[in-house]
């Protein structure tokens, strides 16, 4: 593996990132280094142990507590969203299917549609965003969304598809989806410090996200109060490595499902990646990839099971992340 250090270096001084850089490789952590504010009217540094938000990288383990349901036999990836929603959402057709949702083919309305043109300064959410808590919270905003096209014709990235799952998950247990998320992914991967936290509940131990580089305007605003399937988990570099290592060796759904969730169901021309069923798929080889970018957030974790290499970035910025993310990724696959 290279020698990163230097570069790494350059380049967070260059972008004045703040955050958390990780590569493991075969013999284990090659780099850790750690950048910034996690709180900077407090002056309170980041350290490699501090969690972060990881915005969309949260649909991996949306992912994985739904394909556990499915291993149980409590949804199937043909199950019909409606059988489970019953009257809520109507403009979501009787055709779409969780495996449609998984794989960002239903087709349905999204209520933050990243085929516009998005603005993440902005504020995007139409209802005060501490009344979004829980799945059951977001009805409102994903109701009265017509749908973009018929389910299976084509991959668009959908985040009130991950949103509605959560939902399906929750309806067909009788158990919170944070709870779902903690009992099935995090503690079988050993996740101890990742969690689903309020932003109106700060701690010194988690970065609060920043609109730009500098200055001290925060994203407590611009997303819900508390996450869901979509999005808004907290966690740790530590924990992401955990979970690359306990998902790609079966201990939190099984090898056969392992290998159907990291299956390509798309390549869509206008991005970079294919995708599988909640995670990114590099263009070609065997990495996989989780990624996240929200107000404040931006994250992207690549793991190559067969070069047994995994490099994260996560930031406390809207953008921070990307330069390092992309130098990772130039240099290391992914």
């Amino acid at each position: 593996m290279p020698d990163l250090w230097g570069t790494i270096d350059e380049i967070a001084a260059e972008t004045r990132f703040s955050g958390v850089v990780r590569v493991d490789g075969p013999d284990g952590t090659e780099l850790l280094a750690s950048y910034g504010y996690a709180d900077r009217a407090y002056r309170i540094p980041v350290t490699p142990e501090t969690r972060f938000g990881i915005a969309s990288g949260t649909k991996g383990l949306t992912a994985l507590t739904v394909v556990s349901l499915i291993d149980e036999g409590r949804l199937a990836l043909a199950t019909p969203a409606r059988e489970i929603l019953g009257d809520d959402l109507p403009l979501i057709g009787d055709d779409v299917t969780v495996e449609h949702l998984l794989a960002h083919r239903s087709g349905i309305g999204d209520h933050i549609d990243e085929d516009d043109d998005l603005d993440l300064d902005d504020y995007l959410l139409d209802v005060p965003v501490h009344r979004l808590a829980t799945a059951e919270d977001h009805l409102p905003v994903l109701d009265r969304r017509p749908p973009k096209f018929s389910p299976g014709e084509r991959f668009s990235y959908c985040n009130s598809g991950y949103v509605v799952l959560a939902l399906l998950a929750e309806r067909v247990t009788g158990t919170p989806f944070h709870e779902l998320v903690d009992r099935r992914v995090c503690l079988p991967a050993g996740m101890s410090e990742t969690a689903f936290l309020r932003s109106d509940e700060p701690d010194d131990r988690t970065a609060r996200g920043y609109l730009r580089a500098d200055g001290l305007r925060t994203n407590v605003l611009h997303l819900p109060v508390r996450g869901t399937g979509d999005g808004g988990l907290h966690t740790t570099v530590a924990d992401v490595h955990a979970l690359w290592t306990s998902f790609t060796s079966g201990r939190v759904v099984p090898q056969a499902w392992v290998e159907e969730m990291v299956r390509p169901r798309s390549d869509p021309p206008e991005h970079r990646e294919r995708y599988g069923l909640g995670f990114w798929l590099a263009a070609s080889g065997s990495a996989v990839i989780l990624e996240g970018g929200d107000t404040g957030v931006s994250f992207r974790s690549v793991h190559d099971p067969e070069a047994g290499t995994t490099h994260t970035v996560v930031a406390n910025t809207t953008t921070g992340a990307w330069p390092l993310a992309r130098h990772l990724a130039d240099t290391l696959g992914g």
